[in-house]
């Protein structure tokens, strides 16, 4: 047990974010990785040119790495934005206009887990409203995830990173998982446990995961305090890792971590270097 017995990837959007897009996968690679995950990296558009899909489809293929799970469109991401589904108006048009690209792409590359961040309140709009808008759009997105045969994930955030965020405890994302699952009857809806945000909203994490362990799709770690690569904070990640195996867990450990003041690839001395490629 421990962190050698793990299937860790890469999450590029805050790791090697030093370098362009298209040289991160090889970054990645060279650090001994051979599995990456990505936020939308378009984070302008929704439906950006088939060149630049084309560019980053390469730029995998030629670093020998898979791509594990990527995002759909969540508007301004990292910066003020926590996804557009449940956001009115021009964000949740944004939000459709990506689904069949963002599926179309994660096929083209192998990619079997799609991530759907459910987005913040609006001031002026019914709470109701939103969620309503939010399954319809959870359940468009489930059907071309299952087209292309992906699993939809739902992630809890946290309450003081995104106070606006409405999905700030596991019982809440596996809720929504739930809705989405009954709505479409294809059960591929399945809630991101991240450990990073769980510990932040004070869960017990060991009871979220013999409670959900069964119900996770992806799994995300960075340490606590301050979102760094284990060891920087005071969080049992092995521990926590090995209770998820033993609770049934054989899937991905996204690292989406910041490297802190340093290159990228000199923040992961936790792990063994014969441990990074995938098994």
């Amino acid at each position: 047990m421990g962190y050698p017995d793990q299937r860790f990837d890469v999450n590029l959007s805050i790791l090697f974010t030093e370098l362009p897009l298209v040289e991160r996968p090889a970054a990645a690679a060279a650090a001994g990785f051979t599995a990456v995950e990505l936020w939308w990296p378009w984070i302008e558009t929704p439906t950006p040119e088939q060149a630049q899909l084309d560019a980053l489809k390469k730029a995998l293929d030629e670093a020998g790495t898979q791509l594990v799970g990527l995002n759909f469109y969540a508007g301004q991401l990292p910066g003020p934005d926590r996804g557009a589904l449940s956001v009115p108006g021009t964000e949740s048009d944004r939000f459709r206009a990506n689904i069949e690209v963002a599926a179309d792409f994660a096929a083209s590359v192998g990619c079997t887990a799609l991530n759907a961040l459910y987005g913040n309140r609006v001031d002026g709009v019914d709470p109701a409203a939103q969620d309503e808008l939010a399954l319809e759009n959870l359940v468009l997105a489930a059907r071309a995830a299952a087209r292309i045969g992906a699993v939809l994930l739902i992630e809890t955030l946290n309450a003081p990173e995104s106070p606006r965020y409405p999905l700030v405890s596991a019982p809440a994302g596996v809720e929504v998982v739930d809705k989405v699952n009954a709505a479409t009857g294809l059960g591929n809806a399945k809630f991101l446990l991240d450990l990073y945000h769980l510990s932040m909203n004070g869960e017990d994490l060991s009871q979220v995961i013999k409670a959900y362990a069964g119900r996770t799709g992806h799994v995300q770690i960075a340490d606590n305090p301050g979102r760094g690569a284990p060891g920087t904070g005071s969080l049992p990640l092995e521990r926590l890792l090995d209770e998820l195996a033993e609770a049934g867990y054989d899937g991905w450990v996204g690292l989406e971590y910041k490297p802190g003041d340093r290159p990228s690839a000199e923040s992961f001395g936790w792990l063994p270097a014969e441990a990074r490629a995938a098994h």
